[in-house]
């Protein structure tokens, strides 16, 4: 863990939506919370049991305030912090979380893909919010959507056990069967 991640992990404890300052730090918070899903210990497991390789709705309450802390609400999400999520996606063999982390997962990669592309997006408290639907403001078509932003996305998901259906689906709308030929044996659409 680099040095800054450590000084986060022992305030995080007691970490307040205003410690985040920049994405930076957002996507060193997140690795905290991976790394508490990886060996179920450390800050953001205390006061709970929680086993190793396990994500539950804490885990996934955590990321979302990291995310949607008031430093980053205006910016789109950053690759940094979307790798980080993927990160947490494959540390977790055991879910317990009602399927908020995947709507998180796939809003913020979405959130992501849209923005490098330059598209725009809404501030993450609208993007990732469980009350938002990702259809009601992710972009529909390949149009203007950057094919290595998705060939990035393809590789975090190729080989992985565990997919996320909502990310497939909307990967699948952006992309459009008229460009799915330039990314051949990517994605497995018929989930």
């Amino acid at each position: 863990m680099p040095a800054s991640a450590g000084i986060l992990a022992d305030r995080i404890g007691a970490l307040e939506p205003s410690d985040i300052s920049c994405r930076d730090t957002a996507a060193l918070a997140l690795a905290v919370v991976r790394d508490g899903v990886i060996t179920g210990e450390g800050p953001t497991t205390k006061g709970r049991v929680h086993f190793s390789r396990a994500l539950d709705a804490d885990d996934a309450a955590w990321c979302a305030r990291i995310l949607t802390a008031s430093a980053v609400e205006h910016q789109p999400v950053s690759r940094a912090e979307a790798e980080t999520l993927f990160e947490i996606n494959d540390a977790a063999a055991e879910r317990s979380d009602d399927g908020m982390f995947d709507d998180l997962l796939a809003k913020a990669v979405v959130h992501h893909a849209a923005s490098a592309s330059g598209l725009p997006v809404p501030p993450r408290t609208v993007a990732l919010s469980p009350e938002t639907s990702i259809e009601s403001w992710a972009p529909t078509q390949a149009v203007g959507v950057d094919i290595e932003v998705l060939q990035w996305i393809a590789s975090q998901m190729r080989g992985k056990r565990r997919s996320n259906r909502t990310l497939m689906r909307m990967v699948a709308t952006i992309v459009g069967a008229a460009t799915l030929p330039l990314l051949p044996n990517v994605f497995d659409i018929g989930m």
